[in-house]
């Protein structure tokens, strides 16, 4: 069943994917995370515009097809979502909207959706453990899930928490009254809150709860399920990249979304392997009229739970293993007898990138952080009713895409992958065949988005591309942004929003 299908008759359950049919309130859109929206009107003819003088601010009136644009830190990777009239954001604090917290923070910036207004903001102090599970200016990773006034965010310090969506401009709800410790970066010492600060309603550490290390930084997106969230830890591995200091900390968790609550971890080994670390976000599926919850490692493998957790014979809750994948060809990991070594060119890799869902299948594609360069690669695709170990028994697998961190977008039985080195494929979603490639020169984090009929995607030479969403290649346009983008591109209510490392643009008619 396909879940953008399904949620219509099961929206009493599915709140997060029923939030309102024209938002965009969660990494990927919906629970199955497949990057397609619906729209009309979306502008190709875009011209972002240039900077006031002496000033970080667009000049408007040189913009094309933009209606409004909202400044950012000086780099971010937290692509936005938008729910109920607002637009959520992470990025960092290299442009502060409140003088008295300047420095180094993880900041969750709330927007109006329709003029760009800044309302509050989530500030969060840097862990100080530098490159390690911290990296410096990186900012927050991850996307928000939004559902009615509550939101939940995995912060840059690997917390999980949960915010009211109005801010404090409503008041300081919750039990929880300690924002002004939760800001502060002197021990001790709260600030002062006021209404354009965020109003958190509970926090989890998984550093402290769960005995966790982050690496480099906190990125999963959390996945609302009715009362339940799932978020990877991002356990890795240390400074040396040899060492785990976390082996048997949990790489998967589920809590209670209303207190935090733990309700259940993974047990399936991924930490004990682990190459990097676990970044990726879970999606959710029916198959045979129950939910699936499939999730790729930080070990290379995908993963497929039941919902409801189970006894593990030491006496905790656990989530139920349904199956196991290695996304990763035999010869990734072993090749002559011997292991081959990981960061290396023809080594094996984690799975970075969201697995999607689409019609009763998992697509993923395995990757590297950007720092460890091109390597091979390999998108899967495989039957979400099998069960145990299924490496070997894919329907269908690609190895012509090579390394990428890109979340895939399926759209009338074509699936858009694009690849780390820049180049963007067309393969048949039910047979792998490649019908087209498109090369952007240029290195590529972003995702594709499908809407409208099209196909957008930015690159790091801060270009957005727009093909045609066809079986026959065809380059509509190509906007200059002049500035990095690493996020990817978004649809809600009819508008594009394109995240720089530096702005947010809403574009649309």
């Amino acid at each position: 069943m396909n879940l953008k299908k399904s949620f219509i008759i099961l929206s009493s359950t599915l709140l997060t994917l029923s939030a309102q049919a024209a938002d965009w309130p969660t990494w990927g859109g919906s629970a199955d995370r497949n990057m397609v929206a619906e729209a009309t009107g979306i502008p190709t003819e875009i011209e972002s515009g240039d900077y006031l003088p002496k000033s970080e601010e667009i000049n408007m009136e040189t913009t094309k097809g933009v209606k409004w644009v909202g400044k950012l830190g000086s780099q971010t990777y937290g692509t936005p979502v938008v729910s109920g009239g607002k637009i959520y954001v992470g990025t960092n604090n290299e442009s502060p909207r409140n003088e008295s917290q300047e420095g180094d923070r993880g900041v969750l910036m709330c927007f109006d959706e329709a003029t760009g207004e800044f309302l509050w903001q989530l500030l969060i102090p840097k862990l100080g453990a530098g490159k390690v599970s911290d990296w410096e200016f990186v900012g927050l990773c991850s996307s928000p899930a939004i559902e009615g006034d509550r939101g939940w965010v995995v912060t840059n310090r690997g917390e999980v928490l949960c915010f009211d969506v109005n801010g404090m401009a409503d008041g300081n709800d919750g039990e929880y009254q300690s924002e002004g410790m939760f800001y502060s970066t002197t021990p001790g010492t709260p600030v002062e809150v006021t209404d354009k600060d965020a109003d958190i309603l509970w926090v989890v550490d998984a550093r402290e709860e769960l005995g966790v290390f982050p690496h480099n930084v906190s990125s999963c997106s959390p996945l609302i399920y009715g009362d339940k969230i799932f978020a990877a830890t991002s356990n890795g591995v240390d400074w040396s990249h040899k060492n785990i200091p976390a082996p048997f900390a949990p790489a998967l968790v589920v809590m209670d979304k209303n207190t935090g609550e733990l309700l259940a971890e993974e047990v399936s080994g991924v930490s004990e392997r682990v190459l990097h670390a676990s970044w990726s976000t879970p999606a959710i599926d029916y198959v045979d009229g129950k939910p699936i919850v499939v999730w790729g490692g930080g070990d290379g493998w995908a993963y497929g739970y039941d919902l409801d957790p189970v006894m593990h014979e030491d006496g905790f809750p656990v989530l139920k293993e349904l199956f196991r994948y290695d996304a990763n060809m035999p010869e990734y990991r072993v090749k002559d007898g011997e292991p081959v070594k990981y960061a290396t060119y023809e080594g094996a890799s984690e799975i970075i990138a969201t697995t999607i869902i689409y019609d009763d299948k998992a697509y993923m594609v395995i990757g590297q952080d950007p720092e460890h360069g091109d390597g091979v690669g390999m998108v899967s695709c495989i039957d979400l009713t099998k069960r145990g170990d299924i490496s070997g028994e894919a329907i269908w697998t690609n190895t012509t895409v090579g390394r990428s961190i890109s979340t895939a977008s399926i759209v009338d039985g074509l699936l858009f992958q694009a690849e780390y080195d820049g180049d963007i494929h067309c393969l048949d979603a039910y047979t792998g065949e490649e019908y087209w490639v498109h090369e952007t020169n240029s290195r590529i984090w972003s995702s594709t988005l499908v809407a409208d009929g099209k196909l957008f995607i930015g690159n790091e030479d801060g270009e957005l591309v727009i093909l045609k969403a066809s079986k026959e290649k065809e380059l509509i346009s190509l906007s200059d942004f002049y500035t990095p983008i690493y996020c990817s591109p978004i649809v809600a209510n009819n508008t594009l929003f394109v995240t720089t490392q530096t702005h947010l643009y809403a574009i649309g008619e």
